[in-house]
């Protein structure tokens, strides 16, 4: 069974997330916070610390007219949660040799969530 404080912290976090709310995100997360984004089995981008995952928030917030993360499940792994996540997105504006504005991205992948002094410490996605 998951913590309910981290189950809570979770769910803020990801409803933060689709509401396009960058501040009440950041909130939640300590300021040492690592965030990494897996593409199979490459490192896509990653950052360390608040202010650079503010940035990184601000620039994937624009890239959405509208997003969607839907919590399928999760489970504890010694210290961390991982979470089973459905994405739906749709692209705000054309993006260079990518998808044009109007463009449907759904995929599903897994979030791991470490923690630290009630806080959100690490996210590291995989897709």
């Amino acid at each position: 069974m998951i913590d309910a404080a981290r189950h809570a912290l979770i769910d803020a976090y990801i409803d933060a997330y689709n509401h396009f709310d960058i501040e009440r995100m950041l909130a939640l997360v300590t300021d040492d916070v690592r965030f990494e984004h897996h593409t199979g089995d490459e490192l896509s981008v990653a950052t360390n610390g608040k202010a650079e995952l503010e940035k990184l928030a601000r620039v994937g917030a624009a890239l959405f007219a509208s997003r969607h993360q839907k919590l399928l499940k999760m489970h504890e792994e010694g210290t961390v949660v991982i979470a089973t996540i459905d994405f739906h997105g749709e692209i705000a504006e054309d993006i260079p040799d990518g998808p044009g504005a109007g463009s449907i991205i759904e995929m599903q992948g897994t979030s791991e969530f470490g923690f630290h002094n009630g806080k959100i410490n690490r996210i590291i996605d995989r897709g």
